[in-house]
């Protein structure tokens, strides 16, 4: 099966089990905007938990914020995101298609990787033990020549992105002989500048001097927030701000699934420093934040830095933290060496001092910042790739199985009665009656429990509480553990300690001390 059908494949799943619907569905849909189900929305929760436990709990100099989604339009002036906030799009004439011009040449850097990777495969297999893929790598025609197509191609695009010279991309595209995917053809437009922001009306009259824009990040909340902060919670540098909440783009190539939408949730964290000590804290947020990405345990060949070419404007160094997704390494994370920009900015446009005073030094000046900023909806979709499983089982049999961590699963156990009659049902429901109190349970005696056991395999249930006629004697339960399939029989009196033992936060915020 290809990675594509599995995505797909994925995709169909996450519906038919309650994680994540298409939005408006009985009207047709709505394009890059998705619904949450009764799974999807615990599994985000519980991702949102982790980062922000791990943020705010566990390091004494970082607190959290909830800033408003509608701000002052002057500050997406001072940002920069009014004049400059821009996606360089080009169509193509036979299939009315729009893309990205960046994603275009991205796309086709990734195809001639995938061509470099597939004859390194194939050298592999042909020299066994004594294959030297340096050396390989360094001599074999192919892939030289499509080595050299990498480094032409994302050299002109990073000089054309870099120069805003749109003519240039365009040419790049041409040369490249980038073809639409869905026509197939070369005709394209000339590549222009999109605004990705959404704006509306504050007020009961329309017009200019009452627009305002939903935010297209949140990190400027935090950045009009900072003195206030500092000031309240008496915070000194080294100290960051953290914040969770929703953004906006008008993205007008929305595609894979949830990867890039419309309405989307951050995971910002903005830590200010002192000029002339960002670089040493961009590194080491840098190896803090894919430490959290490993912990979930979805394998360390699946993560990968990407260092940014082309700086944003307010950047003096960045980094994306990349994800093996099905359809490619792309980016879950961004660190940020922010300089002073920001907060620069904000102090000039509003006139209003935002500088620290150094009590060690004896000065006030304006910090630096660095940020690492997550998409809450990627990493459910990174979580989910990574847990999805189609299993053939020893006695030849087929079940599809989320592996999630089990600090991330929506549902922590299934209580299952044998048969819904003799008292089973009723000492199952005083077990679930203790139980949910802590744990997110489901109760289910509808089916035999083999069927009830895959049904719990695929939203990604860690374990299985079966309830039997021999339970009424010893007031003992079978439990099994949903990846190893392996069941054991336990007193009722140690399950509690034995679920927090598998399920509890804990055991991912302790990897990260």
């Amino acid at each position: 099966m290809t990675q594509e059908d599995l995505f797909k494949n994925l995709i169909a799943h996450t519906k038919e089990d309650g994680y994540i619907f298409p939005s408006s569905e009985i009207y047709d849909g709505l394009g890059a905007v998705y619904d949450y189900g009764q799974l999807g929305s615990e599994l985000k929760n519980n991702i949102k938990k982790y980062w922000w436990e791990s943020m705010v709990r566990l390091n004494e100099n970082i607190v959290g914020i909830d800033s408003a989604i509608f701000m002052h339009p002057r500050i997406w002036e001072a940002s920069g995101h009014v004049g400059a906030f821009n996606d360089p799009l080009i169509d193509n004439k036979d299939s009315k298609k729009r893309y990205r011009a960046d994603v275009l040449l991205e796309d086709y850097i990734a195809k001639l990787e995938e061509k470099i990777n597939k004859d390194v495969e194939k050298g592999r297999k042909r020299f066994g033990d004594a294959f030297d893929e340096a050396q390989f790598r360094a001599t074999n025609p192919n892939v030289l020549r499509n080595a050299r197509k990498i480094a032409e191609c994302t050299e002109r695009m990073v000089a054309a992105l870099n120069a805003n010279d749109l003519d240039a991309l365009k040419q790049l595209i041409l040369d490249c002989e980038i073809v639409c995917p869905i026509s197939g053809t070369k005709n394209w437009t000339d590549v222009r500048q999109f605004n990705l922001m959404f704006s509306t009306q504050l007020g009961s009259v329309s017009g200019e001097s009452g627009t305002i824009y939903l935010r297209p990040e949140t990190a400027q909340g935090i950045f009009v927030n900072y003195l206030n902060v500092q000031k309240t919670g008496r915070m000194k540098l080294p100290f960051g701000i953290a914040q969770i909440g929703k953004a906006f783009r008008n993205e007008i190539v929305a595609r894979q699934f949830i990867f890039r939408m419309r309405e989307f949730e951050q995971m910002e964290m903005q830590f200010f420093v002192q000029p002339g000590a960002e670089l040493e804290w961009f590194a080491k947020w840098k190896e803090t934040r894919l430490k959290w990405h490993k912990a979930l345990g979805m394998g360390e060949e699946n993560y990968r830095y990407h260092d940014h070419e082309k700086l944003a404007h307010y950047a003096n160094a960045a980094t994306d933290i990349e994800f093996n997704f099905p359809f490619g390494f792309k980016e879950l994370e961004g660190i940020h060496s922010r300089t002073d920009f920001d907060l620069g900015r904000h102090q000039e446009f509003s006139g209003k001092k935002l500088q620290y005073f150094d009590p060690e030094k004896g000065e006030s000046y304006v910090p630096y910042v660095i940020e690492t900023s997550i998409g809450v909806d990627r990493t459910v979709l990174a979580v989910l790739s990574g847990a999805y499983k189609e299993e053939k089982l020893e006695n030849g049999e087929e079940r599809v199985v989320l592996k999630l961590h089990p600090a991330l699963a929506p549902v922590k156990l299934a209580v299952l009665p044998l048969v819904k009659k003799d008292g089973l049902p009723e000492l199952a429901r005083e077990i679930m009656a203790e139980l949910k109190l802590d744990f997110n349970c489901q109760y289910d005696e509808k089916d035999s429990i083999g069927k009830r056991y895959r049904r719990q395999d695929a939203i990604g249930t860690p374990l299985c509480i079966t309830v039997d006629h021999q339970s009424l004697e010893d007031k003992c339960v079978t439990l099994r553990d949903r990846d190893t399939m392996e069941q054991e029989r336990i007193p009722i009196a140690d399950l509690w300690k034995r679920v927090d033992e598998k399920v509890n936060m804990r055991n991912l915020l302790k990897q990260l001390m």
